[in-house]
């Protein structure tokens, strides 16, 4: 069996050797400080450039047809990958490296076999052709991740692993291997409750509740993996605390139910040195769209508890993205959180040059 070449960035992490988000921090206060990633692992060994030497002619610019059957609409201009062996290389080394040549042509060397092996090309980088509904819009409430989608036995799946580059992320966090849903129960179930809300008898009332969840998510702060289970632990902890003192004045043993009581209370101050442990991560807010706005988005999408019905799944994702719909997934109770929450990102698609055969309308 054929295995990957153990670079010097890969032992990095346990030389003591910070990552790149800790290493400029200032420019990613949004990431996790702590451990070493597959992604920036991945990243150094794809790209030439860390071998020292200047690359070029990695791309090239592509004309494309708007539409192939009505030339007069014009083209757009799409950047195209090269093959490897069109790259130009500086001959001298341009800034230091951080792996070697040999290295980096191991490693392009390793990742084809593999791509040779299972029948496929060598990973682009890229969104497979198969349409998934959901992508992007299943997070798992554990670690707040976003779950993936595969297929499994040609059924759709959204699952989030956790792996030991995830545990080192987030040490104090209890997380499954991994965790799976499955997309045709979550869409049915989904499916239903727009179709309800987007009736034309709540549809007014369906538009105020949305207005109102775009003002509380403008305004909302970020909250992390870590922060949200010590939220949740203070929770549990004043529920235990409730129950111990009601069986206080029911007439249990005192001495006993103090033991309870400082047990919760000692569960909980940890959990609160935690949550203060971990501040806000800042973030780039967004201006909450008005009833208004929110309103021509529906009327633009049509009959919507229609539409939600009858479309294929393949067809859905547009429809989900529009409305802004976002799932947490609770695995412990088996429990899907559905929420809408029509953002500004959202725009119609038009044709940039206008229309310009109107004679043909």
């Amino acid at each position: 069996m054929t295995r990957w070449p153990t670079p010097a960035c890969c032992r990095r992490r346990w030389e003591g050797v910070p990552c790149p988000s800790a290493h400029d921090a200032t420019r990613n206060p949004h990431r996790k400080k702590t451990a070493w990633q597959q992604g920036a692992v991945r990243a150094i060994l794809l790209n030439p450039r860390y071998t020292g030497h200047e690359v070029w002619n990695k791309q090239r610019k592509e004309e494309r047809l708007l539409d192939v059957d009505d030339v007069t609409l014009g083209h757009r201009t799409h950047m195209t990958h090269n093959p490897p062996e069109e790259w130009i290389h500086s001959i001298e080394p341009a800034h230091e490296a951080i792996i070697s040549p040999d290295l980096f042509d191991a490693a392009r060397t390793v990742r084809t076999q593999r791509a040779r092996n299972q029948g496929r090309q060598e990973r682009a980088g890229k969104r497979g052709a198969r349409p998934y509904a959901l992508r992007g819009r299943v997070r798992c409430s554990l670690c707040g991740r976003k779950m993936q989608p595969a297929t499994i036995r040609s059924r759709v799946y959204y699952r989030c692993e956790f792996k030991e580059e995830e545990a080192a992320l987030y040490p104090d966090l209890t997380h499954p291997r991994t965790v799976y849903l499955r997309e045709d129960i979550v869409c049915q179930t989904l499916d239903r409750w727009i179709a309800r809300a987007f009736a034309p008898d709540r549809l007014s009332a369906t538009i105020e509740a949305l207005t109102l969840a775009s003002a509380a998510a403008s305004a909302a702060e970020p909250q992390p993996p870590e922060q949200a289970q010590a939220r949740q632990a203070i929770k549990e902890c004043e529920r235990r605390l409730a129950r111990y003192q009601a069986a206080l004045d029911a007439g249990a043993d005192p001495a006993v139910v103090t033991q309870w009581i400082n047990e919760a209370q000692r569960d909980k101050d940890a959990a609160q040195k935690k949550l203060d442990a971990h501040p806000a991560v800042p973030r780039k807010k967004q201006s909450p769209l008005d009833a208004r706005q929110i309103r021509q988005i529906t009327e633009s999408l049509g009959d919507i508890a229609q539409r939600i019905q009858t479309a294929a799944a393949d067809k859905k994702g547009p429809l989900y993205e529009a409305l802004g719909i976002t799932i947490s997934y609770e695995h412990a109770t088996r429990t899907a959180t559905f929420r809408s929450r029509p953002s500004s990102p959202y725009r119609q698609s038009l044709c940039p040059r206008g229309d310009l055969n109107p004679h043909a309308r």
